[in-house]
Protein backbone atom coordinates (compact mmCIF):
# COMPACT_ATOMS: atom_id res chain seq x y z
CA UNK A 1 0.00 0.00 0.00
CA UNK A 2 1.20 3.69 -0.55
CA UNK A 3 0.79 6.65 1.77
CA UNK A 4 1.83 9.87 2.03
CA UNK A 5 2.98 11.18 5.55
CA UNK A 6 2.73 14.62 7.01
CA UNK A 7 5.33 15.88 5.32
CA UNK A 8 4.77 14.73 1.93
CA UNK A 9 6.80 11.95 1.62
CA UNK A 10 5.87 8.47 0.31
CA UNK A 11 6.12 4.92 1.71
CA UNK A 12 5.52 1.69 -0.28
CA UNK A 13 4.80 -0.61 2.88
CA UNK A 14 2.27 -3.74 3.86
CA UNK A 15 1.63 -2.66 7.45
CA UNK A 16 1.99 0.65 8.71
CA UNK A 17 1.72 -0.13 12.46
CA UNK A 18 4.76 -2.65 11.69
CA UNK A 19 6.75 -0.29 9.57
CA UNK A 20 6.24 2.69 12.00
CA UNK A 21 7.02 -0.01 14.56
CA UNK A 22 10.42 -1.34 13.07
CA UNK A 23 11.48 1.57 12.02
CA UNK A 24 10.80 0.94 8.07
CA UNK A 25 8.90 4.47 7.78
CA UNK A 26 11.11 7.80 9.48
CA UNK A 27 8.56 8.99 11.23
CA UNK A 28 7.90 12.60 10.50
CA UNK A 29 7.16 13.46 13.65
CA UNK A 30 8.53 11.88 17.27
CA UNK A 31 6.23 9.21 19.24
CA UNK A 32 3.95 10.46 21.52
CA UNK A 33 4.23 7.90 23.64
CA UNK A 34 5.09 4.12 24.52
CA UNK A 35 4.15 1.18 26.76
CA UNK A 36 4.88 -2.49 26.90
CA UNK A 37 1.82 -3.08 24.46
CA UNK A 38 0.89 0.08 22.71
CA UNK A 39 2.47 2.79 20.95
CA UNK A 40 0.76 6.53 20.56
CA UNK A 41 1.31 8.50 17.53
CA UNK A 42 0.23 11.78 16.13
CA UNK A 43 -1.24 10.65 12.83
CA UNK A 44 1.13 10.02 10.33
CA UNK A 45 -1.13 10.69 6.98
CA UNK A 46 -3.12 13.64 8.30
CA UNK A 47 -1.79 17.71 9.71
CA UNK A 48 -4.18 17.54 12.27
CA UNK A 49 -2.81 18.84 15.39
CA UNK A 50 -3.54 16.05 17.93
CA UNK A 51 -5.14 13.56 16.42
CA UNK A 52 -3.49 10.51 17.95
CA UNK A 53 -3.38 6.68 17.01
CA UNK A 54 -2.98 4.25 19.42
CA UNK A 55 -2.01 1.52 17.88
CA UNK A 56 -1.47 -2.28 19.59
CA UNK A 57 2.26 -3.65 19.07
CA UNK A 58 0.52 -7.15 18.50
CA UNK A 59 -1.24 -8.22 15.18
CA UNK A 60 -4.67 -7.88 16.38
CA UNK A 61 -7.57 -6.31 15.05
CA UNK A 62 -10.25 -6.75 18.37
CA UNK A 63 -10.46 -5.89 21.90
CA UNK A 64 -11.83 -9.74 21.95
CA UNK A 65 -7.95 -10.72 20.87
CA UNK A 66 -6.65 -8.30 23.72
CA UNK A 67 -5.07 -10.08 27.10
CA UNK A 68 -6.74 -8.81 30.62
CA UNK A 69 -3.68 -7.15 30.66
CA UNK A 70 -3.86 -5.37 27.54
CA UNK A 71 -7.13 -4.13 27.89
CA UNK A 72 -6.37 -2.92 31.18
CA UNK A 73 -3.74 -0.68 29.78
CA UNK A 74 -5.23 0.53 26.60
CA UNK A 75 -8.08 1.38 28.95
CA UNK A 76 -5.67 3.79 31.30
CA UNK A 77 -3.65 4.86 28.36
CA UNK A 78 -7.10 6.41 26.12
CA UNK A 79 -7.44 8.41 29.23
CA UNK A 80 -4.32 9.69 29.81
CA UNK A 81 -4.22 10.62 26.26
CA UNK A 82 -7.29 12.55 26.44
CA UNK A 83 -5.98 14.46 29.29
CA UNK A 84 -3.24 15.57 27.53
CA UNK A 85 -4.98 16.59 24.72
CA UNK A 86 -7.37 18.46 27.13
CA UNK A 87 -4.53 20.19 29.38
CA UNK A 88 -1.78 20.72 26.53
CA UNK A 89 -3.52 21.29 23.35
CA UNK A 90 -7.05 22.74 25.16
CA UNK A 91 -9.14 20.39 23.07
CA UNK A 92 -12.52 20.31 24.13
CA UNK A 93 -14.23 17.44 22.05
CA UNK A 94 -12.92 13.92 20.59
CA UNK A 95 -14.17 11.02 18.90
CA UNK A 96 -12.94 8.01 19.07
CA UNK A 97 -13.27 5.52 16.02
CA UNK A 98 -11.90 1.82 15.90
CA UNK A 99 -13.15 -0.52 13.42
CA UNK A 100 -12.51 -3.77 13.47
CA UNK A 101 -13.14 -4.02 9.56
CA UNK A 102 -9.95 -1.87 9.05
CA UNK A 103 -7.07 -3.19 6.56
CA UNK A 104 -4.93 -2.78 9.58
CA UNK A 105 -3.60 -6.04 11.08
CA UNK A 106 -3.61 -3.80 14.26
CA UNK A 107 -5.48 -2.80 16.27
CA UNK A 108 -5.95 0.89 16.47
CA UNK A 109 -8.51 3.69 18.28
CA UNK A 110 -8.70 7.18 16.60
CA UNK A 111 -8.67 10.00 19.46
CA UNK A 112 -9.75 12.50 16.95
CA UNK A 113 -10.04 16.64 18.08
CA UNK A 114 -12.41 18.69 16.92
CA UNK A 115 -10.52 22.16 16.64
CA UNK A 116 -11.63 25.47 15.74
CA UNK A 117 -10.33 25.73 12.51
CA UNK A 118 -12.85 22.69 11.47
CA UNK A 119 -15.47 24.90 11.44
CA UNK A 120 -18.24 22.05 11.70
CA UNK A 121 -21.80 22.83 12.60
CA UNK A 122 -21.97 19.50 13.90
CA UNK A 123 -19.27 17.46 15.00
CA UNK A 124 -20.40 14.11 13.96
CA UNK A 125 -18.34 10.74 13.38
CA UNK A 126 -19.69 11.31 9.03
CA UNK A 127 -17.64 14.74 8.84
CA UNK A 128 -14.26 13.13 9.94
CA UNK A 129 -13.24 11.62 6.08
CA UNK A 130 -13.89 15.24 4.95
CA UNK A 131 -11.84 17.01 7.48
CA UNK A 132 -9.33 14.38 7.11
CA UNK A 133 -8.89 14.92 3.31
CA UNK A 134 -9.09 19.11 3.64
CA UNK A 135 -6.41 18.84 6.40
CA UNK A 136 -4.42 16.55 3.57
CA UNK A 137 -5.10 18.67 0.32
CA UNK A 138 -4.18 22.18 2.42
CA UNK A 139 -1.63 21.04 4.79
CA UNK A 140 0.58 17.96 3.70
CA UNK A 141 4.05 19.39 2.58
CA UNK A 142 3.25 22.86 4.55
CA UNK A 143 5.92 23.70 6.56
CA UNK A 144 4.01 26.23 9.06
CA UNK A 145 1.66 22.68 8.96
CA UNK A 146 4.49 20.91 10.06
CA UNK A 147 5.91 23.17 12.74
CA UNK A 148 2.37 23.61 14.37
CA UNK A 149 2.41 19.49 14.46
CA UNK A 150 5.80 19.18 16.18
CA UNK A 151 5.37 21.54 18.55
CA UNK A 152 1.85 19.87 18.98
CA UNK A 153 3.62 16.76 19.80
CA UNK A 154 6.60 17.41 21.45
CA UNK A 155 4.00 18.61 24.51
CA UNK A 156 1.94 16.17 24.39
CA UNK A 157 5.08 13.79 24.47
CA UNK A 158 5.99 15.80 27.50
CA UNK A 159 2.61 15.31 29.04
CA UNK A 160 2.52 11.89 28.51
CA UNK A 161 6.16 10.86 29.44
CA UNK A 162 5.29 12.67 33.27
CA UNK A 163 2.08 10.87 33.29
Amino acid sequence: MKITDTSGKEHDISCIACAIQDGTIDLPIERVHETEHFVVEQDLEYPIEGFLIVASKRHITSVMDMTEEESGELGKLLRTCRQAMQEVLNIKEVTLVQEETSSSSHFHVWLFPWLNWMSVDKKKIDRILEIMRKAKEERVGNEESEEMLEKATASLKEYMDAH
